[in-house]
């Protein structure tokens, strides 16, 4: 397994960099953290048909660019540092990877040929309450002439309020833990779907209520056998820890470019704070824990690439559970300790509105909730370590 980053990888990082300066600069944030939609329709139109980053991981068959996980995980870590307002995350990391496992063929070719063409965001809905273990999925699907008749809520679905495509999970009545549950491709604007924006603490990410009243799909819509969709769902949710983990390395290493740059122009007594070493030993400490979670991120990212490469090694894509729960462990702690620190080291305008870093405070501290919190994702690891159910 390669770890440096090839000449092919450098220029996806670099491409990202100079479009994300451009399009998602500290001025641009926060005008579309004001929007309704929470993201400008025009810089997603550039991101999905111009450079094409929801097509990166689907198959050249179905009109993507072929690529892997990998590459999706340099644009997150990007987009991350810049605090990107856009549905990439929910589209590519949530709804793409679970396209990508399911056994409907039919049902691929449609759905990702429009989310590579960039012209259909979407999102995954399965939860109905706090947790991200088997029995978090309480929607009903009960059977019905031609397919099911589904009716539930989910809660904190990451831009369900946008999405034009929602990944559901649902289980058949009396069905308990892993069993009964099924995974369903949905338009949006179905019947009987209910979509509420919630307020977040994290402006530049979207959570939706999203409720479904005796919603009808057919057996077309189904992504796996009927009653067999907790693996894909599983690891569908470990692949999206693990793009959330890149993510927040990026915020976490701009957090830390923020403080370098801040203390290195602040004086006091005379010289640049940057040179106490109190200073010095701080901010080491905080590019200390962005390497850890960058390889940490990036170990996982190749581990995920395995599980949805079709032809991927077994043994690499059986240790995706570890590599999911460390990459968000270190990453959450990584990102909350840096975007602290650099409130701190900021000194009194850490936490005023004109300055950056409370915004990547917000993003750390919601990021750290999502997909598992570090102690969650330790208690999985230790089960893991110890041969135990997960």
């Amino acid at each position: 397994m390669e770890f440096a980053f090839t000449q092919e990888h450098e220029m996806i990082r670099d491409s990202a960099i100079r479009f994300l300066t451009q399009v998602s600069d500290s001025h641009a944030v926060r005008a579309a953290m004001s929007r309704p939609d929470g993201y400008d329709p025009a810089v997603w139109q550039r991101i999905g048909q111009e450079l094409y980053w929801p097509a990166l991981m689907v198959p050249e068959a179905l009109g993507g660019m072929g690529l892997g996980f990998v590459e999706l995980a340099i644009l997150l870590e990007q987009s991350g540092r810049y605090l990107l307002c856009s549905p990439l995350f929910a589209t590519t990391c949530l709804a793409t990877p679970a396209l990508l496992l399911a056994d409907n063929a039919a049902l691929q070719a449609t759905r990702l040929n429009a989310i590579a063409a960039g012209t259909t965001t979407a999102s995954l809905a399965f939860a109905s309450g706090p947790g991200l273990d088997a029995n978090s999925v309480q929607t009903e699907a009960r059977p019905c002439t031609g397919g099911f008749r589904l009716t539930g809520t989910y809660t904190q679905v990451i831009d369900g309020a946008q999405a034009d495509l929602l990944i559901v999970a649902a289980r058949t009545p009396g069905s308990q833990g892993e069993h009964g549950i099924s995974l369903f491709a949905l338009p949006a604007d179905t019947a009987g779907v209910v979509r509420q924006a919630l307020p977040t603490l994290d402006q530049t990410r979207r959570l939706a209520r999203i409720e479904l009243h005796a919603v009808d799909v057919s057996d077309a819509q189904l992504l796996s056998a009927t009653g067999q969709g907790w693996p894909l769902l599983r690891d569908t949710l470990q692949i999206a820890a693990i793009g959330l983990a890149a993510e927040q390395t990026g915020g976490a290493q701009q957090a830390l470019d923020l403080t370098l740059a801040y203390t290195a122009e602040r004086r006091q007594f005379g010289r640049s704070i940057a040179s106490f070493q109190a200073i010095k030993h701080r901010c080491a400490d905080m590019m200390l824990q962005v390497e850890c979670a960058r390889s940490a991120a990036y170990y996982a990212a190749c581990v995920a690439q395995e599980r949805l490469d079709p032809a991927g090694d077994a043994a690499v894509s059986s240790e995706l559970d570890a590599a999911a729960a460390t990459a968000k462990i270190h990453a959450s702690e990584a990102f909350f300790h840096c975007a602290a620190e650099s409130i701190q080291l900021h000194g009194g305008v850490g936490f005023t509105w004109e300055y950056d870093p409370h915004l990547y405070f917000k993003r750390a501290r919601a990021s750290e909730q999502l997909l598992g919190t570090p102690a969650f994702h330790r208690e999985r690891l230790a089960a893991h370590l110890f041969g135990e159910q997960p």
